[in-house]
């Protein structure tokens, strides 16, 4: 995530880009990283005058979505899956089981909510209110962000945002895209907006890719202090719930 904000910079300020194409392929993913994408791309836009187009892929849902509002333009497939704008907060209660297998739990906290989520009971009526107060404003960011990128009303939005999924054909047809092709067309359609016959297409791929992960010796690999830490941080991340801007199936 770092790198690919680094990435972003770093291309806003090379003086030999004057556009970029955002491929967002993506179910979406945390509430935090998905509005530091977000602000990058307006800095970039801002800061460095530079148009960002989005060409989605498969899936540009929920998060991928937040990312890819504030692009001058928005291409999508036809079959693309996108939409799902809404907050989800989850988390597994197994209680039930517990009682079942006999198991017991101690619990030694300083404040009634201070388990909140707690996976081995059942959540209270008041710390469901808890959270949903946070979704709620969670999700209201996430129709600003709609409504300042695609300069749509508020309740155009809100009506829209009901956490379903969309094709390309239909996020065309409701406006949460501008038009209907692939990245060849994006690239196309760049070109042909900004008066560019004759622009250098340059691809800028991921900073750490699994097959090079896998090619790597343990000695070279972790001998690079910021890949290790990269692996540490998704371990890190992958132990509890969150709010995700994330499209489930």
């Amino acid at each position: 995530h770092e790198r690919f904000l680094e990435k972003l910079e770093h291309v806003g300020k090379d003086r030999s880009v004057d556009g970029i194409i955002l491929r967002v392929n993506t179910p979406g993913g945390g509430v935090v990283e998905s509005d530091e994408i977000h602000d990058q791309i307006v800095k970039v836009q801002e800061k460095y005058d530079k148009p960002v187009y989005v060409s989605m892929g498969n899936t540009a849902a929920s998060g991928g979505y937040y990312v890819s509002a504030p692009a001058d333009k928005i291409v999508a497939h036809p079959a693309t899956l996108t939409g799902s704008i809404g907050v989800i907060m989850e988390s597994m209660n197994f209680a039930e089981l517990a009682d079942q297998v006999g198991i017991d739990f101690n619990t030694i906290k300083s404040g009634e909510f201070k388990d909140i989520m707690s996976q081995n009971r059942e959540m209270t009526d008041q710390e469901r209110d808890i959270l949903q107060t946070m979704v709620d404003d969670m999700y209201a960011d996430f129709v600003d962000v709609i409504v300042e990128g695609r300069d749509m009303a508020e309740s155009k939005v809100r009506e829209l945002g009901d956490g379903r999924v969309y094709t390309g054909s239909q996020a065309a047809d409701n406006g949460l895209v501008d038009a209907l092709g692939s990245m060849e067309d994006t690239v196309s359609m760049m070109k042909k907006d900004f008066d560019w016959p004759n622009a250098k297409v340059v691809e800028y791929k991921g900073g750490f890719e699994w097959n090079q992960f896998l090619s790597s010796s343990v000695k070279s690999m972790f001998g690079q202090e910021t890949e290790l830490l990269d692996i540490q941080e998704l371990l890190r991340q992958s132990n509890g719930p969150r709010a995700m801007y994330l499209y489930s199936k």
